[in-house]
């Protein structure tokens, strides 16, 4: 799966200004769609929350468990009461990986929103590379 990574305009809808938002104070929200992931989570939220914390950004991970039969759920909300940072939605059963997708984007509160697959597939350290090329490349 490709890395994405979008900045929000204002509330009004109209394109912010990327040099103003990064000027400000900003979030990164992190969405994870999660089907069966009990084994993996506990590291991908230490590998991930590293990368983010020495970002130093205010960050949010938001998963997005996709009706998991396995005990997901469970260490979703394991890691909750331990990270403030973690925020997760849980569907009652298997709606896929989009709309898992889209559930994650409607609740992120993040100016920089991007997703990453809770195996790992991509390395988290590619949020810190896409905001710096963000950063210097506002134009995109």
């Amino acid at each position: 799966m490709p890395f994405y990574i979008a900045y929000r305009g204002d509330a009004g809808g109209a394109s912010a200004d990327y040099n103003e938002l990064r000027s400000q104070e900003s979030m990164i929200s992190i969405i994870v769609p999660c089907y069966n992931e009990q084994e993996a989570l506990p590291f991908f939220h230490e590998e991930v929350s590293r990368v983010l914390k020495e970002i130093g950004e205010d960050y949010e991970l938001l998963f997005v468990n996709d009706g998991s039969k396995d005990d997901t759920l469970k260490e979703l909300k394991a890691l909750s009461t331990k990270d403030p940072h973690v925020i997760y939605l849980s569907f009652s059963r298997n709606f896929g990986k989009e709309a898992a997708i889209l559930a994650g984007m409607k609740h992120a509160k993040g100016d920089l929103v991007t997703l990453i697959d809770a195996d790992l597939q991509q390395r988290p350290e590619i949020v810190r590379e896409m905001v710096q090329i963000l950063d210097e490349h506002p134009e995109y």
